[in-house]
């Protein structure tokens, strides 16, 4: 009993001991309150290491080997299959001619559409570069240059009978899930386009614009919001069984999207554009894809 007694007496010596200890490093801040310029001196002198850390991220950005985009693989002439089995496209052709300038491998990776920013916050793309509109996405990503001017119009049936806009009332209308037609005809501070939406007899959205041409074809739908570049394709490659209708829907622009802070990167392919703008690049993949040089908006100021 006494050699518990005496056990005990000994770790409760030890214990006040201890927080004796404890109590002294917690009080030292407050004792010290006359350091705080000193405190700032010595936060000043660690900002260089801050400096150095984000320089060795930069350097890290010069030791990549690959660039993996980020696209939707139905949607030419932007980004798609070709009948051999390989990603093609305008936005692709410019990818790869980047990744050649600057020693990279080019990896082409489709996603899906809504997935988008999943990918790119988790790491599995580089970079969104397929027809990405800018306008209205403005703050949610570290942005290119914008390098094409872009419409949305509306595609019907030669045969159909509608000349105009407002001749699509009580039409059943298709356009792409999250898409920047949809966005135009939902978007509440446009009261002409939410006008001009709820007189359409059903407006179906699709997962791509390659199903909903089919459901065009057979009748399902009698009119397509989609963005100019890719109608043209799309009536091109079917003959002359569709129209555009002059008047657009609304006007956009093109830019490539990258991770928020990611700059580092967004200015080295954009100096790679900006160079393979200057050399006629650009404007031969356009003309190979059928984009009209108008729509290029690239130059070289920044």
């Amino acid at each position: 009993m006494k050699k518990c007694m005496a056990l005990m007496g000994m770790l409760s010596l030890t214990a006040a001991l201890l927080a004796g200890c404890g109590q002294t490093g917690g009080e030292a801040p407050a004792e010290r309150g006359a350091d705080t310029a000193e405190t700032s001196a010595a936060a000043d002198a660690a900002a260089p290491e801050t400096a150095q850390t984000e320089a060795a991220g930069a350097e890290e950005e010069g030791d990549r080997t690959t660039f993996t985009v980020g696209f939707d693989a139905e949607f030419p002439p932007y980004g798609y299959k070709d009948d051999s089995g390989e990603y093609v496209g305008f936005d692709l052709d410019l990818a790869r001619a980047v990744c050649e300038k600057n020693g990279w491998e080019f990896v082409a990776q489709p996603i899906d559409w809504d997935a988008k920013d999943m990918e790119l916050s988790s790491g599995a793309i580089d970079c969104i570069w397929n027809g990405f509109t800018m306008n209205g996405r403005e703050d949610a990503y570290t942005w290119s240059m914008p390098y094409i001017d872009n419409s949305q119009v509306f595609v019907v049936p030669a045969e159909a009978g509608v000349a105009s806009k407002a001749d699509l009332a009580g039409k059943v209308v298709g356009v792409q899930k999250d898409s920047s037609a949809l966005a135009a005809l939902t978007d509440e501070e446009n009261q002409e386009n939410l006008d001009l939406a709820a007189s359409f007899a059903d407006l179906v959205e699709y997962a791509d614009y390659n199903t909903a041409f089919m459901d065009l074809e057979a009748g399902a739908i009698e009119a397509l919001a989609i963005d100019i570049g890719v109608a043209s394709y799309q009536i091109a490659s079917r003959g002359d069984g569709y129209v555009m209708l002059e008047e657009p829907l609304s006007t956009e622009q093109y830019g490539i999207g990258f991770l928020k802070g990611n700059d580092a990167l967004k200015d080295t392919v954009e100096n790679s554009l900006l160079e393979l703008y200057a050399e006629g690049t650009v404007a031969k993949v356009a003309e190979q894809y059928g984009i009209d040089a108008s729509m290029i908006c690239l130059g070289n100021d920044k």
